[in-house]
């Protein structure tokens, strides 16, 4: 096993407004794919090693502020990602925080309602 996790999830409800927010935090572009009928948006990731995730809108998964959090890599300092949060529509919940040798995180609540987390390795 070359990654604990493989593959992420994140519920929403609006797919538009999802991918608008994350890809202007981010300064990353998602990419809209058709997946056995769902329309999903694809984070970028490199295939067969790297792991990959999507913004989904279906009914039988919620937004949520409870349960597991995602972390998202925010690049080089999860500062520069924050600055875009709460214009992009979302809200920080906890600024950027050391967690010691394994860089910083900070928590956001997104457009449609989740917990998620930022990393960054350094800075």
């Amino acid at each position: 096993m070359d990654n604990a996790v493989n593959w992420f999830d994140i519920p929403v409800v609006d797919l538009d407004r999802a991918t608008k927010f994350y890809s202007e935090i981010l300064s990353s572009e998602l990419r809209i794919e058709n997946f056995a009928g769902e329309l999903m948006a694809i984070f970028p990731f490199k295939k067969g090693s790297g792991v990959g995730g999507a913004l989904i809108a279906q009914e039988s998964q919620k937004p949520s502020m409870d349960g597991a959090i995602v972390y998202l890599d925010a690049g080089d300092d999860v500062a520069v990602a924050l600055e875009k949060v709460e214009t992009a529509g979302g809200e920080i919940i906890m600024p950027k925080t050391s967690i010691g040798p394994m860089g910083f995180i900070a928590y956001i609540k997104d457009t449609e309602g989740n917990r998620v987390g930022l990393h960054s390795a350094v800075v």
